[in-house]
C-alpha cells in the first residue's frame, strides 16, 4: 500500500511534494549519483558543473548534495542558493557571491555550498569574475553550477569545475515513478494517457508531473485525448487529416481548412508543423522530404523571430503545393 504524503505537503504542486530528497529517490543516472556520492564520502567534493535538458535531475541532484552535507538547521548559513537568470550581472557576483564565499561561519567548520542554477544566463562579465572568486576562495566554498546549455558557460569556468551531463529520462526510469504517484494520489489513468504523458514530454520528468496533475484536476480522467486537450496540443487523428489536407487540397481549399481548424481549436502553428515533422513526414519520397524539412525548418524560425502566422500558415500549405506541381 503507497503511503500518501504528509498533510503539511498536501497543498504542494506535485513536482514539489514528489521531489526526491535523497541520492536513493533519485531515479536516473545511477553512474553521476554513485560518483558524486563517493565525492561526498572522501571529503574531496569538486566544483560541479550539471548540464542537461530540463526536467532531469539536476537541481534536485544539488538539493540532495546539501541536504546530505548539512544538518536542515545549517542550510541557511551554509549554502547560498541563486537563480542566475534573474541574478545573472556582474553586480550579483561582486556582491552577495563575494561576500558569502569569503566569509567563514562561525558555527560550522565545512565548506560552504553556493549554487547557482541556470548559469548560462550570466553575462560574460559575470562569468569573468565568478572564475576569479572560485579560484579565490576555493578553501572555504564549492559552487555548483546547473545549465541547459553548456556551450554557454566559458571554458574558462568549465575547466575549473567537474562536468556531468544529465539526458533525458528513458520510459523504464519514468513508469515506476509515475505508477507510484498515480497511486498515491488515487489519478484515473489510462494506458495510453500514460504513453501519451511519455511522448509528449520527452524525457522531462517535470513535464509528466505537472501534466499529469492539470490533466487530472481538469478532467477527472487522464487519458490521450485529456492529455493533448490539457496541453493545447493537436491530437494524432487531427494531424493525419491536416497532413492529408496539405498533400491532397488545392491551395485555397487546404489553407482555409487549417485556418477554420487554428481558430476551433486554438492549436499554434509550430505545434502543428512540429507534429507534422515527428509523424508524417517521413512517408513522404526522399527527394521531396529534403525540401520540405528545410522549408519547414525556414517557417519555424521565422515563427521564432516573430513572423505573422498567417503568413507563415500560406509559406506551410505552399512547400506541400509545391511537391506536387
Amino acid at each position: 500500500m503507497v503511503q500518501r504524503p504528509s498533510d503539511q505537503s498536501t497543498n504542494l504542486p506535485w513536482v514539489e511534494k514528489y521531489r526526491p530528497n535523497t541520492f536513493q529517490e533519485i531515479i536516473s543516472h545511477e553512474d553521476i549519483i554513485n560518483t558524486i556520492d563517493r565525492f561526498i564520502g572522501e571529503k574531496r567534493i569538486p566544483h560541479l558543473l550539471l548540464y542537461g535538458p530540463p526536467g532531469t535531475g539536476k537541481t534536485t541532484t544539488i538539493l540532495a548534495i546539501a541536504k546530505r552535507l548539512y544538518e536542515p538547521k545549517e542550510l541557511n548559513s551554509m549554502v547560498l542558493e541563486l537563480n542566475a537568470s534573474d541574478d545573472r550581472g556582474i553586480g550579483i557576483v561582486r556582491g552577495s557571491i563575494l561576500s558569502f564565499a569569503s566569509t567563514k561561519s562561525i558555527f560550522n567548520s565545512g565548506l560552504k555550498l553556493i549554487i547557482l542554477d541556470e548559469a548560462d544566463a550570466m553575462t560574460n562579465d559575470a562569468q569573468d569574475a565568478l572564475r576569479r572568486i572560485m579560484e579565490k576562495y576555493t578553501n572555504n566554498a564549492r559552487f555548483c553550477l546547473i545549465c541547459n546549455y553548456l556551450s554557454k558557460i566559458k571554458p574558462a569556468i568549465q575547466s575549473r569545475c567537474t562536468r556531468f551531463r544529465f539526458g533525458p529520462l528513458s520510459e523504464s526510469q519514468i513508469f515506476p515513478r509515475l505508477d507510484h504517484i498515480v497511486a498515491a494520489e488515487g489519478v484515473r489513468i489510462t494506458e495510453d494517457g500514460k504513453q501519451a504523458l511519455i511522448d509528449i514530454a520527452q524525457g522531462d520528468m517535470r513535464k509528466i508531473i505537472n501534466v499529469l496533475q492539470s490533466t487530472h484536476m481538469a478532467s477527472g480522467l487522464v487519458d490521450r485525448n485529456n492529455v493533448y486537450l490539457c496541453c493545447g496540443q493537436p491530437l494524432a487523428s487531427d494531424i493525419a487529416k491536416i497532413f492529408k489536407w496539405l498533400k491532397e487540397s488545392p491551395f485555397r481549399k487546404a489553407h482555409a481548412k487549417l485556418v477554420e481548424y487554428q481558430k476551433e481549436n486554438g492549436i499554434a502553428l509550430h505545434d502543428i508543423i512540429t507534429h507534422l515533422h515527428e509523424r508524417h513526414i517521413h512517408t513522404i519520397d526522399v527527394s521531396d522530404r529534403l525540401d520540405i524539412i528545410r522549408n519547414l525548418a525556414n517557417i519555424e524560425y521565422r515563427l521564432s523571430s516573430g513572423a505573422n502566422e498567417n503568413l507563415q500558415l500560406s509559406a506551410l500549405v505552399a512547400t506541400f503545393q509545391a511537391i506536387r506541381a
